[in-house]
């Protein structure tokens, strides 16, 4: 066993302010070396997301104690058997492995993979292991990630690799932001740069679906929509040509819209927002029960889709690859959205997050 130091989630429904509770404590754990097909990776930056915060708070309760963090980047220090990786290549972990067996699997991205869903729900690895102890007690994988420590081992599937000239800062974020925003706009909505685009929703996942907007823009308008004026700002100096809070809307609309805010208003905001004959894809993920009101003769008389979008309908191994080439050509900025600090701030970082102030934090082991 490889001894480590991890932000370990005991009990859920922990309330605000989280620096003053500290549901995350930074304990040293207990790594079991990888099995076959899995990986051990050395954590360089994990990015802190609205889905670990809905472990925390309770609305997607998972088995604790269990090792938070899902969007990394990180080295490969050891490979199992039967593991194409090679020791020492950077890698992103995404959120969802594939089994590439099931009907799932066999959508193309559409569907999420049933085996990596129970995987995920359990708080196992794909294989149904689990390789963190402490205190001889078994601890349980976040999404089949557990980023915040400083070594992970992960199945290979959760996987996948980039070149080393990116920074980790931004790797880490092209595995769950850049593939869940820019995903439900190049995969759900199929758009192709001449369309006119709407955001409604300016956090980490809103705010990557905008850079991916402008960085395969030609002719569409990007409109960009939140209720904090100071993340309108930051939307406008990204590139949206216009931005607004829901209030302000007064008619605007667009072909294609990205609900991003997991918000059963921010929903309602971003169907008015969808012109006649335009898309709504929406891939936040709002509390369980949550309920929007939808006029149902406005979709029939104006032939609006609404379609849903669990991680940017994303082929991982495909699509991270472009998002990687995008960065490199200039025109993916992600660095802009980022924010690092050091994980022992991990529970300051959360506060942060449920308050919207801030895009995207980067933690660092």
């Amino acid at each position: 066993m490889k001894p480590i130091r991890a932000a370990v989630l005991e009990q859920h429904g922990n309330q605000r302010p989280y620096a003053e509770h500290r549901p995350l404590a930074l304990r040293e754990l207990q790594l079991d070396e990888p099995g076959p097909g899995e990986v051990l990776v050395r954590i360089t930056a994990a990015g802190l997301c609205h889905s670990d915060l809905s472990v925390i708070d309770g609305n997607r309760p998972r088995p604790v104690p269990m090792v938070l963090g899902h969007e990394s980047a990180g080295i490969v220090e050891q490979a199992g058997h039967g593991v194409d990786l090679a020791v020492g290549q950077q890698v992103i972990s995404v959120f969802l492995p594939r089994c590439e067996k099931c009907a799932a699997c066999a959508t193309g991205g559409k569907l999420p993979c049933t085996a990596g869903t129970e995987a995920n729900t359990a708080g196992s690895l794909l294989s149904g292991a689990r390789r963190l102890r402490m205190d001889g007690q078994s601890v349980h994988h976040h999404l089949g990630v557990s980023a915040f420590a400083d070594y992970a081992v992960m199945d290979a599937r959760s996987l996948v690799a980039v070149g080393s000239d990116v920074p980790p800062e931004v790797a880490a974020v092209l595995g769950c932001a850049v593939l869940t925003g820019g995903g439900a706009l190049r995969n759900a909505a199929g758009a192709s740069g001449s369309e006119d685009v709407a955001i409604v929703g300016l956090g980490g996942v809103g705010m990557a679906a905008l850079l991916v907007a402008v960085g395969q823009r030609t002719t569409g308008r990007i409109l960009a929509i939140d209720a904090n004026e100071d993340k309108l700002a930051v939307a406008l100096e990204l590139g949206a040509d216009a931005a607004c809070t829901p209030q302000d809307l007064a008619g605007r609309s667009a072909e294609i819209v990205i609900e991003a805010a997991g918000h059963p208003r921010a929903f309602e905001t971003a169907l008015a927002a969808t012109a006649a004959g335009g898309t709504l894809v929406t891939v936040g993920l709002p509390a369980p029960g949550a309920m929007s009101a939808i006029e149902p003769l406005s979709l029939t008389a104006g032939s609006r889709t609404i379609v849903g979008s669990y991680m940017g309908s994303a082929l991982p191994a495909n699509d991270i690859p472009y998002y990687e080439s995008l960065w490199r050509a200039g025109r993916l900025p992600v660095q802009k959205l980022v924010r690092t600090r050091p994980l022992e701030q991990i529970n300051e970082a959360l506060d942060e997050l449920a308050e919207g102030r801030s895009v995207r934090q980067v933690l660092l082991p």
